[in-house]
């Protein structure tokens, strides 16, 4: 079963994130981080990176594979989580405390879940 916290909106590709102002914090969701296992590398992107929603925001590589992380709001990114540079597998132990990016929001169209959508769509 997996953790879902009620205060964050969902993405089909299984990215949470969360709004204050026009900074979104964006991470993996605990369904995601249990689908790939023990996480080992994170390409994070640059400063300044900016995409529209369901483009390539980053890529996660754990023992088993590689995954494409996206934008669930379309933005510019403003700061990566630098801790998980040294030490990505951080997310396997709390995926919702290890964000991976803020991103300044450019727009405020965005399709997302609440918490209960989320639950029934991974089938909880």
């Amino acid at each position: 079963m997996s953790v879902i916290p009620e205060n964050l909106n969902y993405t089909k590709s299984h990215e949470w994130f969360k709004i204050d102002g026009d900074i979104a914090t964006v991470g993996i969701t605990d369904f995601a981080q249990h689908q790939l296992t023990d996480i080992v590398y994170i390409d994070m992107p640059k400063i300044g990176y900016s995409k529209k929603v369901g483009e390539t925001l980053l890529t996660i590589e754990s023992v088993k594979s590689a995954e494409d992380v996206y934008f669930p709001v379309e933005g510019e990114v403003i700061e990566t989580n630098q801790e998980l540079a040294q030490k990505p597998e951080l997310v396997n132990s709390d995926c919702y405390k290890y964000w991976l990016v803020k991103i300044k929001v450019l727009n405020n169209k965005y399709d997302s879940m609440k918490a209960e959508e989320y639950k029934s769509y991974i089938g909880e």
